[in-house]
């Protein structure tokens, strides 16, 4: 990686963390508030390795194997690194998620929780995981009905190797702020439902590039962003 792409990396972190700041002041919270989640999908170990360098140490994958070929390249980092899976999961994939990441976003069936569940090493703390809402209703989209979050929940809080933190959202594109605000504020308020019987749950991972300021506004304590660190993927090396 070119002395370019690394400087790129670590003013992109700092843009990133300006805007994160400047949104959560703008609504009266704290910028600590609200984790910043680098998503590295696509990306080589070396940039990941820059980010660090930038003190950036939460990331998130979105495909299985290339998470775990990274995981694997950067074992051991101190301070210690945080890996976020966070794409659709298929059930032939749940063990690799299971033995290699700490968390894990997009539960959005009984059945990938069990796996997890079972497939989870008895030697690594309890699986942080998030319920994933598809709060568009889109046809193309993971995640469930928000009116089903309640079963699925209690589901999960009764396996032993699984810790139920909160949501997760991705919701159709929106270019209106007003919407997005609208559409941030159901996920926000489902949180809260869903507190009154899962009290740990205190993660919304929500909001990306785009849209961002709504969702911070709306509650997000999680932002998962890639392009405006890394640049533009390449998916042709998509594992």
């Amino acid at each position: 990686m070119s002395l370019s792409q690394q400087n790129a990396i670590e003013q992109n972190l700092q843009n990133v963390r300006e805007k994160i700041a400047a949104a959560a002041q703008l609504c009266g919270r704290s910028p600590e508030e609200v984790t910043l989640l680098a998503v590295s999908k696509t990306k080589p170990a070396s940039a990941v390795e820059e980010a660090i360098a930038a003190g950036q140490f939460a990331f998130g994958e979105n495909y299985v194997q290339e998470g775990v070929d990274k995981i694997a390249h950067l074992a051991g980092h101190q301070p210690a690194l945080t890996w976020h899976f966070i794409g659709p999961l298929q059930s032939n994939k749940s063990r690799l998620v299971a033995e290699n990441f700490d968390w894990c976003h997009t539960i959005d069936r009984l059945k990938i929780a069990q796996r997890l569940n079972e497939q989870r090493p008895a030697d690594l703390a309890p699986l942080q995981v998030l319920i994933q809402v598809n709060i568009s209703d889109e046809a193309s989209k993971s995640g469930i009905a928000l009116e089903d979050v309640a079963e699925l929940a209690a589901q999960i809080m009764a396996m032993p190797n699984l810790n139920l933190r909160g949501l997760m959202a991705i919701p159709a594109a929106e270019t209106d702020y007003a919407r997005q605000l609208d559409v941030f504020s159901q996920m926000r308020d489902a949180l809260k439902a869903l507190q009154v019987i899962c009290p740990q749950a205190d993660t919304l991972s929500m909001g990306m590039t785009d849209d961002m300021p709504a969702a911070i506004a709306a509650g997000s304590t999680m932002v998962r962003i890639g392009t405006a660190i890394f640049g533009a993927r390449d998916y042709s090396a998509k594992q």
